[in-house]
């Protein structure tokens, strides 16, 4: 029934972000760095907690997931963009269109997921550091892991379903570098009013609510800061400080792209390109260039 009104359009052509022959070698090139540096910054991180004895802390044991999501969540994109920068026409057919809609929204919404979990683990052990053993045991932690999995699947089914029931029979020129239903809603032969509240609704409500409740959780840490030693006062503010960098990178280009009526501005394309390439390859970065016992562990392995 589904593919029965879709059936005029089984696969759609990528424009990518630009049509320029020269501009193009410059993103192919810029792109393969980018992704290259994020696979294999997040995949030291992995190999580093794994098998190291000193970050089996809460916090290695998220950012160990954060460094996951992040390889899965450019993975879902990058490849495509980089490959599509050099190929003549660039078409992908309405199956990838649709896993790749789905893959995004399932890794994007598990960083998301996963930035919360490490903003929680830093207040408790900030705020409650006497009971922080026992709150945040592995147990908990498993379980709120598990958990940012299954609402992380919840929302990307919910994004396939609304893509699936768009039905296409025209234009299938997609003026993006990957599928994602911002884009996929102006190709879509009908009234889209109805898809674009339930898409502002599910990925733009969790986007701002989840920057609210960080931003919130800093300012509750950053305030009871005062507490601190010296020195203590000086570690959390070093892991506070990367973790709203990450944050505000993040959330910034989410929150522009998916929290606004059906309207698409030339700049989105630049705005996708920072959350589902920048932040990934930054992440490593700030994670480890700032963080002492993750450098030492890296230096072992």
């Amino acid at each position: 029934e589904i593919m029965q009104q879709n059936n005029s359009v089984t696969a759609f052509i990528l424009l990518g972000l630009t049509q320029d022959p020269m501009i193009q070698k410059a993103v192919f090139v810029i792109f393969f760095i980018f992704y290259m540096g994020t696979v294999v910054g997040n995949l030291l991180i992995i190999v580093t907690i794994k098998s190291s004895r000193t970050l089996e802390s809460p916090m290695y044991f998220f950012l160990f997931y954060l460094s996951l999501a992040d390889s899965c969540f450019s993975t879902s994109t990058a490849p495509r963009l980089i490959v599509d920068a050099l190929s003549a026409n660039n078409i992908i057919s309405y199956n990838e269109c649709m896993t790749q809609v789905f893959s995004l929204h399932l890794f994007g919404c598990m960083e998301i997921f996963v930035l919360i979990l490490m903003a929680v683990d830093r207040y408790v052990a900030i705020c409650k550091p006497l009971r922080y053993p026992t709150i945040m045991s592995r147990k908990v932690c498993t379980i709120l892991i598990v958990l940012a999995w299954i609402g992380s699947f919840i929302h990307s089914i919910a994004q396939i379903i609304l893509a699936l029931r768009l039905p296409f029979c025209g234009p299938n020129l997609i003026d993006h570098y990957c599928c994602d239903l911002q884009p996929l809603l102006k190709l879509a032969c009908m009234d889209t009013y109805v898809i674009n509240t339930l898409l502002v609704s599910n990925s733009g409500a969790i986007c701002s609510s989840s920057f609210v409740i960080l931003m919130i959780s800093y300012i509750v840490i950053l305030h009871s800061l005062r507490n601190l030693s010296a020195e203590g006062r000086k570690k959390a503010l070093s892991t506070c400080t990367s973790h709203i960098i990450v944050v505000v990178l993040f959330f910034g280009p989410c929150i522009f792209i998916y929290t606004r009526p059906p309207t698409t501005f030339p700049m989105d394309k630049m705005v996708a390109v920072f959350y589902t390439i920048g932040t990934p390859f930054l992440n490593p970065l700030i994670y480890t260039l700032r963080n002492v016992e993750v450098k030492n562990a890296m230096r072992k392995l």
